[in-house]
């Protein structure tokens, strides 16, 4: 079985986070200290911030979008 390096885990989280920040709405996403508060301190806790923020953003955009029915 394969193991996971706790490093490469932090940088490759840290990208993703870095990157939400940059392209996402403001506030979908807290910040590191928040997440150990309101989600915990271990890796698994930054992970699931980051898929609510990511799942946030998908919300708040297909409400932008019409539908299909309300264009015509």
């Amino acid at each position: 079985m394969a193991t996971v390096d706790i490093q490469e885990c932090r940088a490759a989280l840290m990208l993703i986070r870095r990157t939400i920040e940059e392209n996402c709405p403001p506030g979908v996403l807290p910040t590191e200290e928040m997440v150990n508060g309101l989600y915990g301190p271990e890796l698994i806790h930054e992970a699931e911030a980051l898929a609510t923020a990511i799942v946030a953003t998908v919300d708040k955009l297909s409400r932008q979008i019409p539908s299909a029915s309300s264009i015509t």
